[in-house]
């Protein structure tokens, strides 16, 4: 699939729950949340049937996101059935890494288990490395169980197990280095996120926002120069630097101040109660679930997917007074 700005789509990331163990401030910052209705949300099946409907239009990359993925009951028996599609050659999830370390019935960990069923990579949010900080941020007490999650990540032998860190000012700016050294330490690839405007309009102000360039010139005012690695990528849109001196890379994610953050987007989401969502800062999104459960056939559901495609903007409105609509733990991290 490709659209009309050149854009090739092969990554498709699947929201498959809007319930989460934490909630953090970017994402659902309220406690109370309307929990979307069971019945709304896609089953087991009908996820299968739209991963493997996208593999046939060229989608070989998925990331299974929440909400935290891992709540949702059985979704261990989703794994294995994605896992078996031959087209999909990259399977991955984003987590708060809390629930990594558990262990499932055999006595090998969630980490272990995802592993067996052919997820090659692990993103696991960690803000800060300071427990009192990590509980604002959050609202739970739970970097411990995150900790021991990137050590289960880490024994499982993915091919890659990043850390995502939302850069927010007031919050985590003074602890930066402390993640960098961390990260190093433990051999994790670590990527910096600017806050973007979702889920409500108060996430993003000029008093909470630091941009990827102020946290670059922080770093570097303590580990040195950091060296571009343009020709170093990852599936999302990171850029990555290299300390001088050092082997380590970190990664810069910044959607409000990098002007070409999306001259080379190729993915689409599905969110948790179907919606195809061709940008997530846009609020164009398309209702596959309601065609699908009303008898579409499989050539229905590719012409809705390359019709979505042809729908998908050049660039998002974050920008440009962009008002959110519905709370990001819902659109799918």
């Amino acid at each position: 699939m490709e659209d009309r700005f050149g854009h090739r789509i092969n990554y498709l990331r699947v929201s498959i729950t809007d319930r989460c163990n934490e909630r953090c401030l970017y994402c659902m910052p309220q406690e109370l949340q309307e929990w979307l209705p069971r019945s709304e949300i896609l089953n087991f099946d009908e996820i299968t049937r739209l991963v493997r409907v996208a593999s046939g239009l060229g989608v070989t990359k998925i990331r299974i996101t929440g909400g935290e993925p891992l709540v949702r009951q059985n979704v261990l028996e989703l794994f294995h059935r994605l896992g078996e599609l031959t087209k999909i050659t990259d399977i991955g999830i984003s987590t708060n890494g809390s629930l990594l370390a558990r262990t499932v019935e055999n006595g090998e960990t969630v980490a272990r288990a995802l592993m067996k069923c052919r997820v090659r990579t692990v993103n696991i949010s960690l803000d800060t490395l300071d427990r009192e900080m990590y509980r604002s941020i959050t609202g739970r007490d739970f970097l411990p169980q995150t900790l021991q999650g990137i050590a289960a990540a880490k024994q499982a032998g993915f091919e890659r197990v990043k850390l995502n860190a939302v850069l927010m000012r007031g919050r985590n700016e003074d602890g930066l280095s402390d993640l960098v050294r961390f990260a190093r330490a433990e051999n994790l690839l670590l990527r910096f996120i600017e806050l973007m405007p979702v889920t409500t309009t108060d996430v993003l102000t000029e008093a909470n926002f630091l941009s990827v360039g102020e946290a670059r010139r922080r770093l570097e005012g303590e580990f040195g120069p950091m060296i571009p690695e343009p020709e170093f990528k990852t599936n999302g849109p990171a850029l990555y630097y290299r300390f001088a001196g050092s082997l380590q890379r970190v990664g810069f994610i910044g959607a409000m101040t990098n002007l070409h953050f999306c001259e080379s987007c190729n993915k689409l989401r599905l969110t948790c109660e179907g919606k195809l969502r061709p940008c997530l800062g846009s609020h164009l999104e398309f209702d596959i679930k309601t065609p699908m459960r009303q008898g579409a056939t499989d050539e229905d559901l590719r012409r809705f997917f390359c019709e979505v495609v042809e729908r998908k903007p050049e660039q998002h409105d974050f920008r440009y007074n962009y008002q959110p609509g519905r709370r990001m733990v819902a659109i799918g991290g």
